[in-house]
């Protein structure tokens, strides 16, 4: 099992101001995986079906190198263990969101690299085939923080690798966990992640939360070109 803890922040490396601290995002995360189980959370899922089937549909081999972001309980990395994939990481500005899922894997949790690191101030050490995002970037309600976001997005996926990406839909809430969302059609999310970033495939789904409440996601694929390709 290898822990990494994002040490020298994106801002600091490039210069950027710090707004909207990486401190408060944290312990706002660290509070709700402290009295929180995973499955008492809204946005809980058994059988995560849609990004399951999405990251299928990349039709990568099961030595890729896989990253999910904002993972933390989430038991996707369960499924992808259990399917095969031997090349996996788990991000999540949570320590206690990490421990988690490290406890209830076991032994298993060897197998996989935990990153503890907000997303928009990761410093990536390699590239990554596949990224997938349930509902971290929708998060996000600055422009500074989308901004960072695919920023890192850019530096961590392999030209030709494939974003798996999803968050509220328009029609979906507008906040969770108590805190404002950004909802996001594929047009509005196209815009975000740019022309070098094109859409392969996307769904809908209606996630039911363990309160018996209906949450519309919606769900998007893309495959990021390669230089001189389109």
């Amino acid at each position: 099992m290898i822990w990494i803890k994002s040490g020298k922040s994106f801002e600091v490396e490039h210069g950027l101001s710090v707004e909207n601290s990486e401190f408060d995002r944290k312990q706002h995360w660290e509070s709700v995986y402290g009295d929180k189980l995973a499955q008492q959370t809204s946005w809980y899922q058994n059988e995560p079906r849609l990004s399951l089937l999405m990251i299928a549909n990349a039709g990568l081999g099961h030595d890729a190198a896989l990253v999910d972001v904002g993972g933390g309980a989430s038991l996707l990395v369960d499924h992808l263990l259990g399917l095969g994939y031997r090349d996996l990481s788990v991000l999540d500005i949570s320590r206690a969101a990490l421990d988690q899922a490290r406890i209830r894997l076991g032994e298993a949790a060897s197998r996989v690299n935990w990153i503890e690191a907000d997303v928009t101030s990761y410093v990536p050490e390699r590239q990554f085939d596949l990224w997938h995002d349930r509902a971290a970037f929708h998060f996000l309600t600055t422009q500074e923080d989308r901004l960072h976001y695919v920023q890192v997005l850019r530096k961590s996926l392999a030209p030709g690798g494939q974003a798996v990406i999803a968050a509220f839909a328009p029609a979906g809430p507008v906040k969770c966990s108590g805190l404002d969302i950004v909802q996001y059609d594929a047009v509005k999310l196209g815009d975000e992640l740019g022309p070098e970033f094109i859409l392969e495939e996307q769904e809908e789904e209606s996630h039911i939360t363990p309160a018996n409440r209906e949450q519309l996601f919606n769900f998007f694929r893309f495959r990021r070109i390669q230089e001189g390709k389109k």
